[in-house]
């Protein structure tokens, strides 16, 4: 196929403020029972009757959440709904609705956007959500992606961040790690690319960690799963921000202290074999590369034999009093303490 070398390009001022919302939401569809009005008013309506309702916001910058030098539109809308979405999920609740906010410069066609909410039909597709409102907005720097998720959950079945107990087992979902080394490997190929324009990027052997970077899943899946295995998590939190932070929010949150194994953290091969090229240490990208949008939970010790050999949970540890800490036990069998050097959205930058 021969790219198109002058891709069409219209201008934003081309439609205006409400035909541009109009134009780009005219393939949502309404699914879920509790959307009584969408877009198209004032407000969205919502009926969620005798359900607890749960509300997480987002907010995506360009040049600190992403670089378009390397993420395509239609992922950037596609992860912008994960991020959210994986909020609502760690309550233990099922995601229903999205509002999707945007500030643009005029540097991006109405294609360009066109691209980005196609990523975002999909997600809402995928994860049966409804997108019912929004707003859009110019920007003078860059693209500014802000979402919220509204979800649901019935009365007595949301989980906090406050419940673990002493002797509580810690287990998370999946593997980690795969986001930041796919980060890296894309960081990697930008420069080189920089150096030589004519040198196409072979990302053939990184697929699964640039996927997890480009394109990550929320676990709705867990949600469900636990449903299934009759276990309700007494603690849980998603790991956007590295293992070794989210573990501590729980521990400060439920006042309780964690041995964490690290010949118990999951990883995937090609992590392994990535931070060996790159001459890092794997322990320390799983504690805190973050982005990778799994589950960390915490569960009673009575509950183990309902989850014990599923290949989607890993038990990594387990909760202590207080006053014992927070420590990893390395291979050696060593404590360290944990100390949480993940992503800090006022100081970091992509």
């Amino acid at each position: 196929m021969i790219e198109d070398k002058n891709p069409q390009r219209t201008p934003l001022s081309d439609l205006g403020e409400f035909k541009l919302i109009e134009h780009l939401t005219e393939h949502f569809k309404v699914t879920q029972k509790s959307t009584i009005k969408s877009i198209g008013d004032d407000a969205a309506v919502l009926n969620f009757e005798k359900k607890q309702v749960v509300v997480s916001t987002d907010l995506l910058v360009e040049g600190v959440h992403f670089d378009l030098s390397y993420v395509p539109l239609k992922h950037l809308g596609y992860k912008a709904i994960m991020v959210n979405l994986s909020d609502i999920y760690a309550m233990n609740a099922t995601a229903t609705q999205v509002t999707v906010s945007i500030a643009v410069s005029n540097r991006f066609p109405i294609e360009a956007l066109e691209e980005l909410y196609a990523g975002i039909v999909t997600a809402a597709k995928i994860y049966n959500v409804d997108v019912v409102g929004g707003d859009t907005t110019s920007s003078t720097s860059g693209l500014v992606i802000s979402v919220t998720a509204i979800g649901e959950v019935d009365k007595g079945n949301e989980v906090l961040r406050s419940g673990a107990k002493p002797n509580d087992l810690l287990v998370v979902t999946g593997d980690l790690g795969g986001a930041y080394m796919g980060l890296q490997v894309l960081e990697r190929e930008k420069e080189v690319f920089k150096v030589n324009p004519n040198n196409q990027p072979d990302l053939s052997m990184y697929t699964y960690i640039v996927e997890r970077q480009l394109k990550p899943e929320a676990r709705k899946d867990i949600v469900e799963l636990l449903k299934e295995l009759k276990v309700k998590p007494t603690s849980m939190i998603d790991i956007s921000d590295g293992l070794s932070s989210e573990v501590m929010h729980l521990c400060k949150q439920s006042k309780v202290g964690v041995d964490v194994y690290e010949n118990k953290i999951p990883l995937d091969p090609q992590v392994i074999s990535t931070c060996e090229e790159f001459n890092i240490d794997s322990t320390t990208i799983a504690l805190n590369g973050g982005e990778d949008y799994e589950l960390l939970m915490t569960i009673s010790q009575e509950d183990f034999p309902k989850i014990k050999g599923n290949p989607n949970l890993t038990v990594i540890g387990y909760m202590t009093d207080e006053d014992r800490g927070m420590h990893l036990v390395t291979r050696a069998e060593t404590k360290i303490p944990i100390i949480a050097k993940g992503w800090n959205a006022l100081k970091d930058q992509a």
